[in-house]
């Protein structure tokens, strides 16, 4: 594939990590979220949007640590990938999590984008995945439990944000 191809095809999957082409962001979900509903699980719904956003975090990192770094371990599921409490424990944890979603978004990016990483590679210490098809399933993960926090915010009368 010709280089000016492959840097385009790299634009597009970072870009699809915070795009709003056909569905809400991340932070479109989050926005304005009081927080006496942040912990709060609608009836029959398992999850508070606290929950699935500390998952979104935890599985993200998760699937950065895999690509970047050789000595990875792979975390406990579900336990370590799932907070133990439908609420976070403060303003300060919500707000934590909120950037570390976006930080590790854009480190993402960064990877997607690298000059001299083939993303159709596999990951060296991996066991068959790719490069693209770990950031995929990023993109992919996040996008559904986005749709999610958004049901959640739906059940609780709180979506659109005010």
């Amino acid at each position: 594939m010709p280089r000016t191809n492959r840097e385009t095809w790299r634009r597009i999957v970072a870009s699809a990590l915070d795009w709003r082409e056909a569905h809400a962001t991340f932070d479109d979900a989050v926005a304005g979220l009081p927080a006496a509903l942040r912990g709060k699980r609608p009836a029959r719904f398992p999850h508070s949007s606290w929950e699935l956003v500390e998952h979104i975090r935890l599985a993200q990192a998760d699937l950065l640590e895999f690509m970047t770094n050789r000595a990875y371990s792979a975390p406990t599921w579900p336990a370590d990938y799932w907070p133990s409490s439908p609420e976070p424990r403060s303003a300060r944890a919500w707000n934590e999590s909120l950037r570390a979603v976006r930080e590790d978004a854009k480190r993402l990016q960064r990877l997607t984008t690298k000059k001299g990483l083939d993303l159709a590679a596999k990951i060296p210490w991996g066991t068959g995945q790719t490069f693209l098809r770990t950031i995929l399933v990023a993109i992919d993960h996040t996008s559904y439990h986005v749709g999610q926090i958004i049901v959640v915010r739906r059940l609780l009368g709180m979506w659109p944000p005010a």
